[in-house]
């Protein structure tokens, strides 16, 4: 039972790398419309923010989720991406900055999926 369970909570650490990823992905691609002014959300600017809570949360969950799983590697891969994301308010995202500070959790996010299969 001890060997399903794990197997069991290894598929569930791998769902949560793969949903913070994909609301990691939307939240870049609507920010990335937005900037190119293909769409407007000066009226529902809380739908990139809630997008933004939900990739935070995602991705602390999947974290602490694969440590018990025993896979910390992914889990050790997508922690330097929470830096990115506690800054990025900080920022306007009127600036430069923002996009490209964004766009630096990329690869822990990528890293993270990745290792998250094995």
């Amino acid at each position: 039972m001890g060997r399903a369970r794990r197997a069991g909570d290894t598929a569930s650490s791998t769902h949560l790398f793969r949903a913070a990823a994909l609301s990691y992905a939307a939240n870049c691609a609507l920010g990335t419309a937005v900037g190119l002014r293909l769409i407007d959300t000066r009226r529902i600017r809380w739908v990139h923010h809630g997008l933004y809570v939900t990739t935070s949360v995602l991705a602390g969950a999947a974290v602490v989720r694969a440590v018990p799983a025993g896979n910390p590697v992914a889990a050790a891969a997508l922690v330097p991406a929470a830096v990115p994301l506690a800054l990025i308010p900080r920022i306007s995202a009127r600036s430069r900055r923002h996009p490209l500070l964004a766009l630096t959790a990329a690869p822990f996010f990528v890293a993270a999926v990745l290792l998250s299969r094995r």
